[in-house]
């Protein structure tokens, strides 16, 4: 997460070269004052010798690959959205490919895959697992979608999950230094089919609608009507709305100006806010 030794092997010319150099230079003669002496330089050296065996022993044991980037991790959360409700297999797998890790601060790798919602900066969060999980599911009901408008980019996550679901993914954040971050995160995933826009959410992207899915990572007293007014005949729209007290709600295009809506689960969102920053 060694030099050769120079002596051995010798090479096929070292013979002579040893015998070249004991005729030139004979060695020094042998006395029992030198045997003590040698003795003496040869316990001293022992110890030292020792001492670095030991250390190559005790060396660490190379590095392995971190637990966050297993697939086992992945698949535990997985399971766990599943237990909570969520039986779109699509949407399944698709949190299954996308490494939720590389889209939370370092400093909380640790909990990429608890299901709970993570600050991203600027007072901003990463949305957990299962809310991911759960309002694109509503979204999608089981059909097909082609294009889909993702209000609140953030971290890229929701986005890169969505683009493994839609055909064509648009996504808006209001703050550029979370639209840069997002950028960041998910240019090593190559994901041809989403395009991330820096604006104001709450005006959606009416050059590219009608969708036939939006959906918003921020919650407001109610659904912009700019947004409604992007649906498809047929669209969902899954949002969070409210302040102190939020839930779920799912809204339908059902005419080209008349939508039905239905309350669903309580969530906790930040708050979806104008403009630009």
């Amino acid at each position: 997460m060694s030099g050769k030794n120079p002596v051995f092997p010798l090479t096929w010319s070292a013979p002579d070269a040893l015998r070249k150099s004991r005729s030139a230079a004979p060695g020094p003669i042998a006395t029992p004052q030198t045997a003590t002496r040698n003795a003496a330089s040869n316990a001293l050296a022992q110890p030292s010798a020792a001492k670095s065996s030991s250390v190559a022993r005790e060396l660490p044991p190379a590095p392995r690959q971190p637990a966050l980037v297993s697939e086992a991790v992945r698949r535990t959360m997985v399971a766990r959205v599943a237990r909570q409700g969520v039986k779109d297999q699509l949407v399944l797998a698709a949190l299954m490919t996308v490494p939720r890790h590389a889209f939370v601060q370092d400093g909380l790798a640790s909990q990429a895959y608890i299901d709970a919602a993570l600050p991203i900066g600027h007072q901003q969060t990463i949305s957990k697992p299962y809310i991911v999980a759960r309002m694109i599911e509503v979204m999608r009901a089981g059909a097909s979608l082609q294009r889909v408008l993702e209000i609140g980019t953030g971290c890229g996550y929701q986005a890169a999950v969505l683009a493994r679901v839609a055909l064509e993914v648009y996504s808006i954040e209001r703050i550029k230094p979370l639209h840069e971050l997002a950028k960041s995160n998910l240019r090593p995933m190559r994901l041809p089919n989403l395009r991330l826009h820096y604006g104001d959410g709450m005006l959606g992207l009416p050059q590219a609608a009608p969708f036939d899915g939006i959906i918003l990572a921020a919650a407001g007293l109610e659904v912009p009507q700019a947004l409604l007014d992007q649906l498809a005949i047929g669209g969902r729209l899954v949002a969070p709305v409210g302040a102190a007290s939020q839930h779920l709600q799912l809204t339908t295009r059902v005419g080209k100006a008349e939508w039905i809506s239905e309350t669903l689960e309580s969530c906790h969102f930040v708050p979806l806010c104008p403009g630009m920053a």
